[in-house]
């Protein structure tokens, strides 16, 4: 059991290290940055964060397809912190083990969460005009696979929820105002791992 422990915390420093760096390196190949002058400001507590999540989600599990799904929707919510940014290298990481994971269960019901949730995420995205993001569109998609249709609905309507809760709180704190850019991805991924992780 303590060496279980150990060897899952172990993993979790590597892959906070690993993820650290791959993000330090989207970031220097990205133009499409929210805040390129203040990279290092609103990172400095990435490592932290990403260690202690790890750490935890890790030995909730012992499946090794979730612990990849975990490791993702962690680091793309910090990512979507930082610079309101969801690559598309960690979405299509996400949406290819996804496919994987999916063959072990219905994948059929899989397939058709993805390519119906992010159908109408993408129509949703037209009709909102940029409100929400291509990125968004594509973690839904990605999600589809790893969650299947009823699961999936159930994190779009659980995340915008909270997305909506925490908007709500941040206009009344004056943080944003109505005209703001507001993340939705990381309520969407931190719903997911919730679900994903659930009985």
């Amino acid at each position: 059991m303590l060496a279980e422990i150990f060897l899952k915390v172990v993993v979790a420093i590597i892959l906070t290290f690993a993820g650290s760096l791959w993000t330090d390196k989207l970031y220097s190949g990205s133009n499409e940055l929210t805040f390129p002058e203040k990279i290092s400001s609103r990172s400095k507590f990435r490592k932290p964060i990403l260690f202690f999540s790890l750490a935890i989600l890790f030995n909730m599990t012992d499946e090794k397809f979730l612990v990849a799904a975990i490791f993702l929707l962690v680091l793309m919510t910090l990512t979507d912190f930082e610079q309101y940014m969801l690559f598309d290298e960690m979405t299509l990481s996400l949406a290819i083990i996804g496919a994987i994971f999916s063959w072990q269960g219905n994948f059929l019901d899989c397939m058709t969460a993805a390519v119906v949730g992010g159908g109408i995420f993408f129509l949703l995205a037209i009709i909102s005009r940029g409100a929400l993001g291509g990125g968004d569109v594509k973690l839904i998609f990605a999600l589809g696979f790893w969650l299947g249709t009823e699961k999936l609905l159930s994190v779009v309507i659980f995340g915008t929820i909270f997305g909506g809760l925490a908007a709500l709180l941040m206009l009344l704190a004056e943080q944003k105002d109505r005209k703001s850019f507001f993340a939705y991805g990381p309520y969407f991924a931190l719903t997911a791992i919730y679900f994903l992780l659930a009985p």
